[in-house]
């Protein structure tokens, strides 16, 4: 009988993962998912080449063109169900409620400075279009932790993790984000996100970053949170499921000349921050925990095997961004090769 009940439960699962599947498969028409399809192939080879070509001009070109056919995707009836997870330098987030998705990248300058782009596309009723454009505006202000901001001056990062939480019946996405920020540093941001609740648009930051429980000097609650280092160091920076936090290591100057971010590496201790009462509150010190370490990467993606974006991959292929702009250099420094005289 046991068996019997196994089998029938197993049937049962099959069909309702298959008849799942079907509901999906009916958001779209067979011309609309083949259309899709198509310019997803598209979208990959503009999306590799935003940074990966070898001139500045061909990457710049690519971004205006990926922007181009991805809009021309996304107006598609139902796109928002349609996951484009074969763009590998692409981050695309969920909130567990699936009320909208968020779109991030990085566009390569050179080789010490990427442009942040992003969009917000959110679900709607009916399968039409509602699409947030974000404009980075990080090169343009010095301050960048201390103010409310909009989608028109966005602190820009390549997101890798989203957190839902919701206070006073108000829901908060906590984006965790990536940005290959100088030749000698990284960033790693903690942005704070909800929605307007009566224009819908998107609001960053809102003094939700707390140090209340810190013991000494006290410190003002931010808008949003930084993370910068040495451009060499690997430094974690994400959410732990089972004890409900951020953590992230804990930072020292390796020259012990604090002011100059550059030179922070981990020194083996982890801070981290806990949600309550509406904030992110800081905790000095998070003990007995083992970050589990990361598969090995894979060349031009950000994403892992599942098709998730991996922190851990961000760091490394920033890493792999130091070694080419060094060699790149050493090669600019090496004296022109003597012409041999012709033979007469």
């Amino acid at each position: 009988m046991n068996k019997l009940a196994h089998l029938l439960y197993t049937i049962l699962a099959c069909l309702s993962l298959f008849t799942a599947g079907a509901q999906t498969n009916k958001r779209f028409s067979l011309a609309d998912r083949k259309l899709l399809a198509k310019k997803e192939d598209s979208l990959k080879i503009y999306a590799d080449s935003m940074i990966n070509a070898e001139t500045a001009g061909k990457r710049f070109l690519s971004d205006s063109q990926f922007v181009k056919i991805f809009v021309r995707a996304l107006v598609t009836k139902n796109s928002f169900y349609y996951p484009f997870d074969s763009l590998q330098t692409v981050s695309v987030l969920y909130p567990d409620d699936s009320s909208f998705r968020i779109f991030t990248w990085q566009l390569k300058k050179d080789d010490y400075m990427y442009f942040q782009k992003g969009a917000i596309q959110m679900h709607t009723p009916d399968g039409s279009l509602k699409l947030l454009s974000l404009f980075d505006a990080s090169m343009f202000t010095s301050k960048p932790v201390d103010s409310l901001r909009t989608r028109k001056n966005w602190i820009g990062a390549l997101y890798y993790r989203i957190i839902q939480k919701e206070y006073n019946g108000t829901k908060y996405y906590t984006l965790l984000g990536f940005d290959d920020f100088t030749s000698s540093s990284n960033r790693k941001w903690m942005e704070v996100m909800h929605f307007d609740g009566t224009t819908g648009e998107p609001v960053f930051g809102g003094s939700v970053i707390s140090f209340k429980e810190d013991t000494g000097k006290a410190k003002p609650a931010l808008n949003r949170f930084q993370l910068e280092y040495k451009k060499e160091a690997h430094t974690q920076f994400n959410y732990n499921a089972e004890k409900d936090m951020i953590i992230y290591d804990h930072l020292i100057s390796e020259t012990d000349e604090p002011n100059r971010k550059e030179t922070y590496i981990p020194d083996g201790d982890f801070e981290g921050f806990k949600w309550g009462d509406g904030q992110w509150v800081h905790v000095d010190k998070v003990f007995n925990f083992k970050l589990k370490d990361n598969q090995a990467p894979q060349e031009a993606t950000i994403k892992d095997v599942n098709g998730n974006v991996d922190e851990q991959k961000l760091m490394e292929q920033s890493e792999k961004n130091i070694e080419n702009a060094k060699k790149k250099a050493a090669e600019e420094k090496k004296p022109a090769a003597k012409k041999k005289p012709a033979a007469n």
